[in-house]
């Protein structure tokens, strides 16, 4: 399945002008937040090589990353906190996430293709599967948001070590397991998730 413009060509057609691609990086994660970026691209300054961020080495995500908040028309990053996450379930944190990042675009777009999800927002908009494999817009804002999320994840890790969160960045590895096993779950660690919740109850 190869990234293209083609959606969006075709929603411009119809008269939209400023169309952004929304996706969010981290649902799977046992800590942390869930970010989400919201881009829209300038079709006078393309950013060749997008792609899911997913298929992309950390150092292309930090190259592309670059090149779409120098190229993009607009473009704005937000998140949804792990409280949050474990308040109101990770979808719809991953929802918030996304409308919290198009509330900040400036200037606002007129329409939305959003990955695999409809968010609350009083625009036009098509909820895409696979949309950053498919979309160029979206694939944008999945770059930025895992982005902005590895290098919160970074930092995070010197707050809290002995986790190796700069290495698996929260994902549920072999080697995040064994330490929340050994050090009990942070106040990061999102306790809906049954992996944090076992962890509590072995404590007890």
């Amino acid at each position: 399945m190869r990234c293209t413009g083609q959606v969006e060509a075709a929603v411009r057609r119809e008269g939209f002008l400023r169309i952004a691609g929304v996706d969010e990086a981290g649902r799977g994660c046992l800590f942390g937040p869930v970010f989400a970026a919201a881009v829209v691209l300038d079709p006078e300054r393309p950013v060749a090589g997008l792609a899911d961020s997913k298929t992309l080495p950390a150092e292309r995500r930090e190259e592309l990353a670059a090149a779409i908040r120098e190229r993009a028309a607009a473009w704005a990053v937000a998140s949804a906190s792990a409280a949050e996450i474990d308040r109101i379930n990770i979808r719809e944190a991953s929802r918030l996430a996304m409308r919290r990042a198009v509330e900040f675009l400036d200037p606002p777009c007129d329409y939305l293709l959003v990955d695999a999800l409809t968010i609350d927002w009083p625009v036009p908009q098509q909820a895409l599967i696979k949309g950053d494999a498919r979309v160029t817009a979206i694939a944008a804002a999945s770059i930025l948001a895992k982005v902005e999320r590895d290098a919160c994840l970074i930092s995070l890790a010197a707050e809290y070590p002995g986790y190796g969160l700069d290495r698996h960045k929260g994902y549920p590895t072999v080697e995040h397991r064994e330490a929340l096993r050994q050090l009990g779950p942070t106040p990061l660690h999102r306790r809906s998730y049954a992996p944090v919740r076992e962890a509590l109850q072995s404590l007890l």
